[in-house]
């Protein structure tokens, strides 16, 4: 039993090993998709807050974060793999790209949530700023 025991520990550390060099882009999106979650539930709670209604914790609203936090980290270590044991003879920084990308829509939508919860200028200015750049570069 001590010989089975031994054997599964060294194959999931192995295996985790083999995707260490991810883990500061593993945590980046994670700590981007956890304020994210923080800043949702601050802002549905304030509009609910402004508009007069009872405001709850919806329990589907954290399931939800769960499932994109499990998709999220597989699409990550799914592009590391891709990146290290298939197409290791090129350089495509995939996996830098994949995490970056998902930051940067959790940034809009923290963004979104930002300038409800303050009606600060500076929010609304940002959020609209970055809406007319991407149009700029998808539409020419």
């Amino acid at each position: 039993m001590e010989g089975i025991y031994r054997f599964g520990s060294s194959a999931i550390l192995a295996l985790l090993s083999l995707f260490a060099p991810v883990k500061p882009m593993v945590y980046s999106v994670l700590c981007f998709i956890l304020i994210d979650f923080i800043s949702g539930v601050a802002a549905s709670r304030t509009t609910a807050k402004r508009e007069g209604k009872r405001w709850y914790f919806e329990s589907f609203q954290a399931w939800r974060t769960l499932h994109k936090v499990g998709f999220t980290v597989t699409a990550v270590a799914m592009c590391w793999i891709i990146e290290s044991c298939l197409l290791d003879f090129m350089t495509l920084n995939l996996t830098k790209l994949f995490a970056g990308f998902i930051c940067s829509v959790e940034l809009w939508s923290f963004l979104e949530n930002a300038s409800q919860l303050s009606d600060a200028p500076l929010f609304e200015w940002m959020r609209k700023y970055l809406h007319r750049r991407i149009d700029k570069q998808l539409n020419g």
